[in-house]
Parts: C-alpha cells; structure tokens; sequence
C-alpha cells in the first residue's frame, strides 16, 4: 500500500455496529434490524455498476478469446467465490475449468477455517501456477476488507504477468482496489455484529458475483431469449424444465420434447438447433 493510501484508507466494515447490547434484544428486534441493515445492501451495489460494467466487458474479451476466469479469496470471501463457480457448469453448461474458485488454506477450509491461510502473500499466486494462469486469464480477487494478503499479493503477481485483474471490496480505497485494475468497491457500512462482514459485505459480494458471472455467461452465448438452453440435465427438475423449454418453443406434446431432449440430442439447445426453432 502506497503512504497515500495508507493515509486515507480507514476499515468502514471494523467501525462500530450502528446497534448496542444486541443480547438484550427480542428475537423480532434482532430480525427487524438486521434486515433494516441488509435493505441497503443492494443500493449500495447500485453504486458501484460502472465499476462493475468495466470489468466485465474487460473479462468478456479475454473468455470470449479462450480466457478462463478464477476467483481467490479468504473465508467467506473466497465460499462464494467458490460457490459461484461451482454453479456455472451446471446452470450453463460451461466446462468446469471454465471459471474456477480458489480459497486460501485450500479446499479443507470451505468447511472449517484455516488459520492464518489468508495472511500468506505468496500462496495465492502458489495456488493459481497450479492451474496454469497466464495472461489469457482473468483474475477477481474477493476480500471485504480489501486487506487480505493472500488475495493481494495474488493480484499483484497476476497483474505484472498480463492477466486481467479485478477485486471486490466493502471499503473505499483499499489495497486490494490498489492491486487490481479493475477495483469493485461496494461500501455497505459496519455490520450489524461489528466486524462480521459474513452478513452486508457477504451479502453485497454474493449479488456482484451473481451479476458477473451472469452477464459472462449471457455475453459468451450461453442464454437464449431469457433460457438456460445449456444447462446440464442432472435431476427431475432441470429435465422437466427443458421439456418445457422445448415445448414452447417448438409448439410439441410433451412427451415429443423428452424424446428429443433425452433420446436425442441431450440439451436443450441442440434439440433446439435440430428443430430449427
């Protein structure tokens, strides 16, 4: 971090919860409150949209030319970094190297914290040379604080090798935001447990990397009208739901829909391009 930003940087989500004496509250005062917090959550993303529209035309380019797109983060950080691309191979049939998700202290910590992973500098870019990031790649680095070294110095190694980097953050000015070239500050406030960024800043993260990996997807051809007409036929109900998807839009009984659809063509979209509809 730079003296400038050292000097103007202060942890909004470490200041004090807006509330006192929590344990002193009734179950419904507690409820109450803590949506009251989490209702300006998504103004606060609103707010930061050009920021994240400029990272993901950046991103569409590169996967667009054959580019993959990891996410690395600490905690909470790095499980919805993990649970976001966990659900694109299934929701768009995309490959599963496709967009990947790395967390600090490795797959062991997405159920129980790995002490001190995230205050490793190094390990990061560690991680990443395991899958071959190169310059084709795009990298998001996830940290609420904006502080995490194991995200920074990820981000820092990613970017002096050509890859495209952006972050998401809930404080302004942050390290992270310094390290990356694409920096996404969604500031939502102090928690309502101080410190617990698990609650708005887990939050405000989950909604950009819903909006991220959604328009991705939309950009690189994966939706058609408002359909996931990629998605993998898993279970009962994505399968009921492409029947459906091939019923309206080939005007069939449904019993010809499952036929195309499981018999055969096994996707919606190339029974769709079979039908010509």
């Amino acid at each position: 971090m730079s003296p400038s930003t050292k000097a103007k940087f202060v942890k909004v989500t470490e200041q004090a919860s807006r509330y006192r004496h929590l344990e002193k509250m009734s179950v419904k005062e507690l409820l109450v409150n803590i949506n009251t917090e989490d209702s300006g959550v998504p103004a606060a993303v609103a707010a930061a949209i050009p920021g994240i529209e400029a990272f993901v035309l950046a991103a569409t380019d590169r996967m667009l030319a054959g580019g993959r797109l990891f996410y690395i983060g600490a905690g909470t950080s790095g499980r919805l970094g993990i649970l976001d691309a966990s659900e694109c191979p299934p929701t768009y049939g995309v490959p599963f190297d496709l967009v990947i998700g790395l967390i600090a202290g490795g797959d062991n910590a997405i159920r129980r914290a790995v002490e001190n992973a995230e205050d490793d500098t190094a390990q990061g870019w560690k991680d990443l040379q395991q899958y071959n990031i190169s310059d084709k790649d795009v990298l998001l680095g996830i940290a609420a604080s904006g502080t995490t070294p194991y995200v920074i110095g990820a981000l820092q190694a990613g970017r002096e090798l050509g890859v495209l980097t952006g972050s998401i953050s809930c404080n302004p000015g942050s390290p992270v935001s310094e390290a990356a070239e694409f920096p996404i500050e969604v500031v939502v406030g102090p928690e309502f447990v101080t410190g617990s960024t698990r609650m708005k800043s887990g939050t405000a993260q989950k909604l950009v990397l819903n909006m991220i990996s959604t328009s991705l997807m939309i950009q690189l051809g994966r939706v058609e009208d408002n359909k996931m007409v990629n998605m993998q036929l898993t279970n009962d109900k994505l399968v009921d739901r492409g029947v459906k998807m091939l019923m309206e839009k080939a005007g069939i009984p449904d019993y010809e829909a499952a036929k195309a659809l499981l018999v055969q063509h096994g996707s919606v979209k190339r029974a769709m391009s079979a039908m010509g509809v």
